[in-house]
């Protein structure tokens, strides 16, 4: 096992905030190699990876690797039962794609993560990994970011939790939670500026190609204009737009939806022209033309692909569909961004 490089160093030189990252098994790489980076840009004054003014450690159960959800393995150096705590203010863990892969992981992580607890460590999950904390226990009385994608199963799993889908992350006390991808870097610079101050932590974001942070209620454009409808509306409608945005692409009817939630076609019209005043047929249109809008102004994709994206085959059709959705062409779409 190799020692923490901050273990050596006298008192008034060591960092401001220790982190120890752990990755779980099939993390996802992007908001580690995220998190990390933005910690590495903020260490120092310069830009050479010196651990000075914040370090970190990355652990896993044992030493050797962990496989990430994109096949690539990452080499560890340091078993979590043989580290000392009293060397980090934060224990980070990076969640995997599958949230049932992550709770039951949970048993195996539970010593470690109970012992920091009581240690009295920060405890920060990022992406599924909020899933372990909830299966032991951690995220009692706390509210939990969770990715948009996993709401639904989170909330039926642990209905006695507040989820929330409408912020990059929540700080919760000694809990904190992200909902995963980019949003670390927010978490990482909201982390850091508590330690080192605000200047030094937004150092680096230039090199990262970083315009500007976000705030953590931060709503993705990219989801449309239905922000945070799943707590706005009844458990049918909430899980219906779940399956509605998981299915942007695939032909699928509203009795398909209905089939899948266990409801007739007429009980799922009736519960979104109480809760919406608008059918699940034309609510699902304006979600694929939002997505698209939103495509066509960020993205170099072609016009067919973006017309897949939103489950048409034909472009012809697309481009008619949009027209008469927003008054204008998708191609006008294009050239305002020109």
């Amino acid at each position: 096992m190799q020692p923490a490089q901050h273990d050596t160093l006298p008192a008034e030189s060591r960092p401001d905030v220790r982190f120890l990252l752990v990755p779980l098994p099939t993390f996802n790489m992007l908001p580690f190699g995220s998190f990390l980076d933005k910690l590495r840009f903020s260490a120092d004054d310069e830009d050479y990876s010196q651990q000075r003014y914040c370090s970190w450690d990355v652990a896993g159960l044992a030493e050797g690797e962990v496989l990430s959800s994109s096949g690539v393995h990452l080499s560890v150096h340091n078993a979590l039962e043989h580290l000392e705590l009293a060397n980090y203010n934060y224990v980070v863990v990076f969640g995997g794609r599958s949230a049932n892969d992550m709770k039951t992981l949970a048993p195996l992580y539970r010593s470690f993560l109970k012992k920091a607890a009581a240690k009295g460590l920060t405890l920060v999950t990022v992406d599924n990994a909020c899933f372990t904390f909830a299966e032991l226990g951690l995220f009692d009385g706390c509210e939990v970011a969770v990715h948009w994608r996993h709401l639904q199963e989170f909330e039926t799993d642990y209905p006695t939790l507040k989820a929330r889908s409408d912020q990059l992350y929540c700080i919760d006390g000694k809990r904190i939670s992200c909902a995963g991808g980019t949003a670390v870097i927010e978490l990482a610079i909201e982390l850091l500026t508590r330690k080192s101050g605000r200047e030094r932590a937004l150092k680096g974001l230039a090199d990262m190609l970083v315009d500007e942070t976000r705030s953590r209620q931060h709503h993705l454009k990219s989801l449309g204009d239905d922000k945070n409808v799943t707590h706005q509306h009844n458990r049918h409608v909430a899980r219906t737009v779940a399956l509605m945005r998981q299915n942007l692409s695939a032909p699928l009817s509203i009795e398909d939806l209905a089939l899948q939630l266990g409801l007739s076609r007429r009980q799922l019209d009736r519960v979104f022209k109480a809760e919406l005043s608008i059918s699940p047929r034309e609510y699902w249109a304006a979600m694929r033309m939002s997505h698209a809008h939103w495509r066509l102004q960020n993205s170099f994709y072609n016009l067919f692909e973006i017309a897949n994206e939103v489950s048409f085959s034909d472009v012809s059709y697309f481009c008619k569909v949009f027209k008469k959705h927003f008054g204008y062409s998708p191609a006008q779409v294009k050239n305002m961004g020109q």
